[in-house]
């Protein structure tokens, strides 16, 4: 089921006891054609593929997430539940070779913004949109261009890095660290120029993650968030309201950038590519994070940044790849954040930021 999985280029394996094994397609589920899996099979399965201990773990939790390699093949994430009282399990194909952020046709500032020596980079988007991949490649474009620590911290581990031009420790919650707050106060004792974290989920990592940023540490992670805007908020909701103002002053000096990311069906029906809202920490910018006011103007200022920073919106992305003709207008509108705009966009009545975008793409090669 794995080599058919990375045969078809399948990004996830879901299996359930009574149903035939599924793969997800280009974000579609499509079942193969194999007999249902029996209760004993999923059990066994289970066993082989976790280590004792975790086996154990599962035993008790009845959740478990963890990673395991198959040689020649590939590495997988690997999340085992329980449902109507059997087992279930998802399985995400990790590739072994970690991809570059050409190869992800990630926007060229990010490049730049990875290299930053500080401050806070956090990569955003929706459960699959390529978060962890990103990660990845960014952590991959530091380790071949600079010479530095750096130390992450990931639930489970995916990416395995070689290290190259950095030093680079990967330590996975539950084996190696307790916890990923914890792990944050340690690594700080651990000369690090350069921290990942997996996945900000509390207020005290999130703590942790700013007072890092701005002590001199360049910060990786990832937040749930659909776009930019809503991701400076959510930083602010992890705190009680007396905390706010202060927040938003450690966010505004620390912050470098925030990559959104969605992933659209090609026009060709084959595969998906990345529409990608890339914000970057102007003074502008930085000013509308102290101003709660203002906080909800960032998009019209992502948009009208395009050729000076090399920001772009959702809509201007999806409207560069429609012109390239990676996708349809269906999926285009499907996607936007503001349809009707973007609906005019189309029709040539284009919005000011829209001409932004316009000689943003003619200033580049």
């Amino acid at each position: 089921m794995l080599e058919e999985m990375v045969k078809r280029g399948a990004s996830d394996l879901h299996l359930k006891a009574g149903s035939p094994p599924a793969l997800r397609l280009d974000g579609q589920i499509e079942r193969l054609d194999l007999p249902p899996l029996g209760v004993e099979e999923l059990e066994a399965l289970g066993r082989e593929v976790m280590s004792p201990t975790q086996f154990q773990q599962f035993q008790e939790s009845r959740d478990l997430d963890f990673s395991f390699g198959v040689k020649g093949l590939a590495r997988f994430r690997a999340n085992f539940c329980r449902q109507r009282g059997t087992v279930a399990a998802t399985l995400r194909v990790v590739p072994m070779k970690i991809p570059s952020l050409e190869d992800l046709q990630l926007p060229v500032v990010l490049q730049e913004l990875a290299l930053r020596p500080r401050g806070l980079l956090l990569v955003t988007g929706t459960v699959g949109s390529g978060k962890s991949t990103t990660l990845a490649a960014v952590v991959g474009h530091i380790n071949q261009h600079r010479r530095a620590k750096v130390v992450t911290v990931e639930d489970p581990i995916e990416f395995l890095h070689i290290d190259q031009q950095s030093q680079i420790l990967q330590r996975e919650v539950g084996t190696d660290t307790a916890g990923f707050a914890s792990a944050l106060r340690y690594a700080l004792r651990q000369d690090p120029d350069v921290i990942m974290v997996g996945e900000i989920r509390d207020a005290e990592t999130m703590g942790i993650a700013l007072t890092a940023a701005n002590t001199g540490h360049l910060v990786l992670s990832t937040l749930h968030t659909v776009d930019a805007a809503q991701t400076v908020n959510r930083i602010i909701s992890f705190f009680p309201p007396h905390q706010h103002r202060d927040v938003r002053y450690m966010v505004s000096s620390c912050l470098l950038g925030v990559v959104s990311l969605r992933l659209v069906a090609r026009a060709s029906g084959e595969g998906r590519v990345p529409a990608v809202e890339l914000l970057v920490a102007t003074p502008t910018i930085r000013e509308y994070l102290v101003e709660p006011e203002k906080t909800g103007l960032i998009g019209d200022c992502i948009a009208e940044g395009a050729s000076q920073y090399g920001m772009q919106t959702f809509d201007q992305s999806l409207l560069r790849l429609f012109h390239e003709g990676k996708i349809t207008r269906e999926e285009a509108l499907r996607h936007a954040s503001r349809p009707s705009d973007f609906e005019l966009s189309l029709q040539g009545i284009q919005r000011h930021a829209d001409l932004g975008w316009q000689e943003s793409s003619a200033a580049r090669p």
